[in-house]
């Protein structure tokens, strides 16, 4: 019996591959072809259609890297071929291995009405079922001959990242241009067969349906002539009938296959080139729906459905007519696919608000569930966040590629650090990428975790990143799935569909606490600083350009820039896509990004300018502008002011014995030895060192780094094994000196690099400033800096999404040993009871926490951080992070939470200074550190009314007041989208002021309207 198994399988791949398959296209004809390359960047459709044409041949070389061709083919249907079924085949010379990472084309009629995609799995367009026969058919194809960055064998370092290195040497040869028949007999047979044959490899052995298969396979493999398949095709099937109506078991698993294409808005590829993968694949799938009528597809991201308005505005109205079928659903409800990790409090909540607002107003559609399969980790903040806009489910998939350990659920409600629980699957395919192949139908049912208590799981299916998307096949596998004995069930259905049944079904899903960590991609959080610098600059520009921008509009009637706030959000969350902000796409997109993020600036600024001008008035009076959410020098929050002198004593700044200076003001004695080290940051209010002993801070460390994969994504724990300090000074000298501050510049060198440090004590500061230049020329290195704090703490807060999380500082298990890198925002914050202290930063994402005991006397504990400064993977961008870069962070000894929470705004928020005519009030104000407002805007319906977001940030209880500038006809509690919700704070409104009790963490959104021309 084993012999006959082991030979029916073979001799099934075999006549599969070598006879059925090439039986498909009995009968072809080629096809005439001319090209054209366009010269440069995309040209539009009817120049592409227009433009002249030069004969080319099947074997010709085309498509320098990221060119355009675009070719005519042309061609006759024989008259022999009335009454049958007749395809083109076109064949751009696919790599079949790579659907999505080579070139892609999409067709066009003549009158330029796009048809649908060429890809690897999907090289066909139908010409007619049944066929006349004297057709004249004609297509203009726009072929993108996009390079192969991840190859068979990747992360080897490549110049065809960027076009301005890339050359212009062909990447392809024609391979096929022909008219064919198309059996259909024969590839319903192939289908047959894929899924019988799948299906038989995974039963068991001693299965007795494994060799009812067997036998039913090997019947249809004797009823087939293999010199003449397509005569035998319909006997062959007849032998199969059979099996395949035999019904799936009444305990089978259930599977919601919802067509998906996961496109990476930016990757392996530009920006633009994402602009036309989406059209490709949305073409593709509008047509596949309209051929299929059980099929449905899934597509996320809004900014992907825009770019689809703005440049291809007949696929748009093909989407949304398959949209208001409900066949084609929008999903997600934000903005782009982010990362969750970095993205501060507003931009994530942003993502929501411009992602849900599209869907809304183009589709009526209100979206219930996050999708985001790919993103790497998510964190701890974004349940509330999720729940603040109206929505209540989470999809990911990208939790399976954890190296270390497997995630103990499939279907779990999540818990943020407010309390709020999303009900969460993370589909047990294993893939967001499904083909519905045997092996991953079985993989879903054999790993799922939750056996018994649920049933039901989602397969994202079809191929990503502009590999076609669902295909024909998938759908007759799927056919053939819906209710086979031996298999679990696969069912057609939308991704809310599925969620409302998987969470009836299991209404008491266990629960995780806390962030969803990525075991993998640790490196996310430092590839490519530039970007990073500019996403943490923009968003706080953003929060200064509505607070001014608000202020100026109520106080001053100054007109606010709508239009303009909203499109740069939009261009700030875009380049929060889950490739881009972690530093994980091609040259390109970065070399693009940083030339973004400056435009961006600079727009802001002049609306920053401009509003605080209009508030303040033209005036030749110095006035310092604070836009921190905190009070600062005498300055409240969202105010304009005069400065006030600083209190304190003046900084003193003597020589150190031995080398080095002494820096003191009135609350800190930091000394800075010969090697530009901090070997001691006394605290003199507290009478508390900071520096553990026989430490040294502001330490910059160096680390080989070279992954075992993923050279840009990831950071592999052994990098830790070699580490050299860079201890060797150039130079350590007394810079500006005054009684407001001193600075010591430190100067270092070290292989190409070169780092220039300025150490600030300011008067009346409780902090040690410290400014890093760095010009950096490495390769494959990772530059950490460290900071042994005198400190027992057993865990350490991290800033996160409105508020902060807590990490062991312990590796008491696999799960907290595999946390060796990690993200926060603006500060972490450790403390023993009593005393603490904060590290915060302006543009620093990863970081590390130890703890060592102490040898000495005392046997004390230090705990050292490291802030994570830079990175040189040579994949997929060889040049990363190569030149010159600038980090502010500072050490702030004896800081309680809520002065970590505060200095890391003022460090993000530094002030303004400007002349004008007189000081602007704030807006609005709150009465309680511990509430910090993160947003002051007008409503996005343009009505004028105020909008207030605030959080609690200590993770305690709070009590508020909230005062205004102007009286408020009424406030009202929203959700992220403005509008009015049941479950929020009781509001006491009284004149100028709105009183409220808040949660630890809890998001509140007010909404103050206002009599309208006042």
């Amino acid at each position: 019996m084993h012999d006959d198994r082991a030979l029916t399988e073979a001799r099934l791949r075999r006549v599969l591959d070598e006879r059925i398959r090439p039986a498909l296209y009995p009968e072809s004809v080629p096809l005439q072809v001319a090209a054209w390359a366009a010269p440069g960047e995309p040209v539009p459709v009817a120049e592409g259609l227009a433009a002249p044409r030069t004969p080319v041949a099947v074997g010709d070389a085309w498509g320098a890297p990221w060119g355009t061709t675009w070719f005519t083919v042309r061609g006759e249907v024989p008259r022999a071929w009335a009454g049958r079924t007749v395809e083109a085949v076109l064949d751009l010379g696919f790599d079949e291995r790579m659907p999505g990472f080579q070139c892609e084309a999409l067709v066009h009629l003549p009158d330029g009405t796009p048809v649908k995609a060429l890809n690897p799995r999907n090289q066909w367009v139908r010409v007619g079922a049944p066929v006349r026969g004297g057709e004249r058919v004609e297509w203009h194809l726009e072929a993108a001959s996009n390079p192969v960055i991840l190859d068979v064998h990747p992360f080897v370092p490549t110049p065809l990242g960027d076009r301005e290195t890339a050359g212009s040497a062909p990447q392809y040869r024609l391979a096929r241009m022909d008219l064919a028949v198309f059996d259909t007999g024969v590839w319903e047979l192939i289908q047959d067969l894929d899924v019988l044959g799948e299906l038989m490899a995974e039963l068991a052995v001693d299965s007795p349906r494994r060799w009812e298969l067997l036998r039913a396979v090997g019947r249809a493999l004797d009823a087939v002539d293999l010199q003449d398949v397509n005569a035998t095709a319909a006997a062959a099937r007849a032998e199969l009938r059979g099996v395949l109506s035999a019904p799936a078991g009444a305990s089978a698993h259930r599977i919601s296959a919802v067509g998906h294409a996961h496109i990476d808005s930016a990757w392996l590829w530009p920006l633009r080139e994402t602009v036309r993968k989406v059209a490709r694949t949305a073409s593709s799938m509008t047509a596949l729906l309209a051929d299929e009528p059980e099929f449905v597809f899934a597509m996320s991201q809004a900014q992907q459905y825009a770019w689809l308005k703005e440049h291809r505005p007949e696929v748009y109205a093909k989407v949304k007519k398959a949209v208001a079928e409900g066949r084609f659903v929008p999903a997600g409800g934000m903005w782009v696919e982010s990362d969750t990790n970095m993205p501060g409090s507003e931009a994530m909540a942003r993502q929501f608000v411009h992602g849900k607002r599209f869907f809304l107003e183009e589709f009526g559609i209100e979206n219930e569930e996050a999708w985001l399969p790919d993103t790497f980790g998510f964190a701890a903040g974004l349940p509330q966040i999720i729940r603040a806009a109206g929505s209540k489910w989470l999809l990911t998939q990208k939790i399976s590629w954890s190296q270390v350990n497997a995630f103990p659920h499939h279907t779990f409600r999540w818990e943020g650090i407010d309390g709020t629980r999303i009900f969460t699957h993370f589909p047990p395919v294993d893939t967001y990428n499904c083909q519905l192949a045997g092996s991953e139908i079985a993989h879903a049912a054999r790993n799922f975790k939750d056996k018994g208590a649920a049933r039901h799981s989602l397969a994202p299916t079809g191929w990503g990143d502009g590999g076609g998307g669902t295909t024909r096949e998938m759908i007759a596998k799927a056919r053939r799935l819906r209710d086979l004995d031996g298999s679990a069930t696969v069912e057609w259905e939308k991704p809310a569909d599925f969620f409302a049944k998987a969470e009836a079904e299991y209404p008491r899903a266990p629960v995780w606490v806390g962030e969803l960590y990525l075991e993998l991609h640790r490196g996310t959080l430092t590839s490519q600083a530039g970007t990073k610098r500019g996403n943490r600059r923009s968003e706080h520009l953003l929060r200064e350009a509505e607070l001014w921008s608000a202020t100026a509009a109520v106080l001053a009637q100054h007109p606010y820039p709508y239009a303009a706030l909203d499109r740069l959000w939009k261009t700030v969350l875009l380049h929060q896509f889950h490739d881009i902000l972690p530093g994980s796409s091609i040259a390109w997109v970065h070399r693009e990004a940083v030339q973004t993020y400056a435009a961006v600036a600079a727009e802001l600024e002049d609306i920053i300018a401009a509003a605080v001008a209009a508030a303040a008035g033209r005036g030749t009076t110095a006035l310092v502008v604070n836009s921190a959410p905190h009070a600062r020098g005498g300055v409240a929050a969202g105010a304009v002011a005069v400065p006030s002198p600083r209190e304190g004593a003046e900084v003193a700044a003597v020589p150190r014995g031995g080398g080095g200076f002494i820096l003191t003001n009135e609350a800190l004695r930091v000394e800075i030895d010969g090697r530009g080290l901090v070997v001691s940051a006394y605290d003199r209010v507290a009478g508390r060192e900071t520096v553990a002993p026989g430490g040294a801070a502001n330490l910059l460390q160096i680390h080989p780094d070279f992954p075992a994969m993923w050279d840009a994504w990831d950071v592999d724990a052994y990098y830790r094994n070699v580490v050299t300090d860079l201890t060797e000074a150039d130079e350590v000298a007394l810079g500006e000196v005054s009684g407001e501050a001193a600075t010591v510049r430190v100067t270092r060198t070290f292989g190409g690099s070169r780092v220039v440090q300025s150490l600030t004590l300011a008067r009346g500061q409780r902090r040690l400033d410290l400014d890093t230049e760095v010009d950096w020329h490495e390769t494959e290195k990772f530059l950490k800096v460290a900071f042994p704090l005198d400190l027992h703490a057993e865990r350490y807060a991290a800033e996160t999404q409105f508020g902060h999380l807590y990490r062991p500082t312990h590796t008491n298990t696999s799960w907290e040993a595999a946390k060796f890198e990690a993200c926060a925002h603006r500060f972490v914050h450790l403390e023993e009871p009593g005393w603490g202290v904060a590290l915060v930063n302006d543009a620093i994402y990863g970081h590390d926490v130890t703890r060592t005991v102490r040898e000495d006397g005392d046997r004390g504990t230090t705990t050292t951080v490291r802030l994570s400064l830079l990175r040189a993977p040579r994949f997929p961008d060889p040049e990363t992070d190569q030149g010159r870069h600038r980090f502010r962070y500072a050490l702030v000894p004896g800081a309680a939470v809520g002065d970590a929470v505060r200095e890391g705004h003022r460090l993000n928020l530094p002030e303004r200074r400007i002349t004008g005519a007189a000081a602007v009030a704030p807006l609005v104000t709150v009465d309680n550190d511990a509430v910090v407002v993160t947003a002051v805007k007008l409503a996005d319906d343009t009505s004028g009314d105020v909008v207030v977001r605030l959080h609690e940030a200590h993770g305690g209880r709070a009590t508020a007041t909230l005062t205004t500038a102007f009286e408020p006809a009424g406030a009202t509690v929203t959700d992220l989208l403005e509008r009015p919700v049941e479950d929020g704070p009781a509001l006491d409104r009284q004149g100028h002021t709105v009183r409220m009790r808040l949660r630890p963490f809890q998001i509140v959104t007010v909404r103050l309207s206002r009599v309208r021309g006042r």
